[in-house]
């Protein structure tokens, strides 16, 4: 979720009775609920964002359903692996609803935190079903690349609308959010650990074209896209984006080792 989103609570909820059961959440305390919000605040202080009260709500909502989380299908079709360890798979995800911002902060960070957190408060109540949605993982976040070397500021922030949702989309209330329907998605992606900033999203982005063109990207550490511009070179990868990367986020920096994914994009899913 980027920095401040999904697994930010965990540890935190441990001594709360939350299962997988589909029944309302137990209310918490105004003392549990202070404790929530003053922690949310000091993640979002590290990644230079403020988490204002009115934030109180959707934390406590979405700490409550900590464990019903839908993973977003997809299909496999390769992984490739070397003495036991996967260094990338492909994967075809399926058309559906998605909700989307735009935001466009100083650092990369900043973005998708507030991004999420105006995506939370959808998900919470502020939509037109009025309750609830569910969350689904992973949350996604789009990098456009500016001249190959630097990304824009503008940052994507998606979410998959739950299968509950897809045929009957729930109009948000942020006109900054829009529902829209993308087509198939096919990508290669690769697992890495850590936090995300522009500099190590750079680090996992140069490390997977290099996997795939066989290091030949090695004299090129300041050059984001990799084995030449606008699909030249790369053999089978060559029409592989490189325009556009997407990190995909399961987990939080507040947990140890976060877990994310870079995602390569195919121009035609059919590629």
């Amino acid at each position: 979720m980027a920095l401040i989103s999904l697994e930010d609570l965990d540890g935190l909820d441990d001594d709360d009775d939350i299962t997988d059961d589909v029944a309302e959440p137990q209310p918490m305390n105004e003392e549990h609920n202070d404790r929530l919000l003053h922690h949310w605040q000091a993640v979002g202080s590290t990644h230079h964002v403020t988490v204002p009260a009115e934030m109180t709500g959707p934390i406590q909502e979405m700490t409550s359903r900590n464990q019903q989380r839908e993973l977003i299908p997809f299909c496999p079709v390769s992984t490739h692996e070397t003495l036991g360890e996967v260094l990338y798979e492909e994967r075809v995800y399926p058309a559906g609803h998605w909700a989307q911002l735009i935001q466009s902060e100083k650092l990369y960070e900043q973005s998708i935190s507030l991004a999420f957190m105006k995506l939370m408060r959808f998900i919470c109540k502020e939509n037109s079903k009025g309750r609830y949605l569910g969350m689904t993982i992973p949350i996604v976040n789009s990098l456009q690349v500016h001249d190959g070397k630097s990304f824009n500021k503008d940052v994507m922030t998606s979410y998959f609308l739950p299968a509950e949702f897809q045929t009957a989309p729930p109009t948000p209330t942020d006109p900054d959010i829009q529902i829209v329907y993308r087509p198939p998605l096919r990508v290669i992606t690769r697992t890495f650990y850590g936090t995300t900033t522009e500099q190590t999203v750079s680090q996992q982005i140069r490390l997977l074209w290099d996997l795939l063109l066989g290091g030949s990207h090695g004299n090129h550490h300041d050059d984001i896209i990799g084995g030449g511009a606008g699909g030249e070179g790369g053999g089978a990868y060559g029409d592989l984006r490189r325009d556009n990367y997407m990190v995909a986020a399961y987990e939080n920096p507040g947990v140890s080792n976060p877990r994310h994914e870079i995602w390569f994009l195919w121009q035609h899913p059919g590629s």
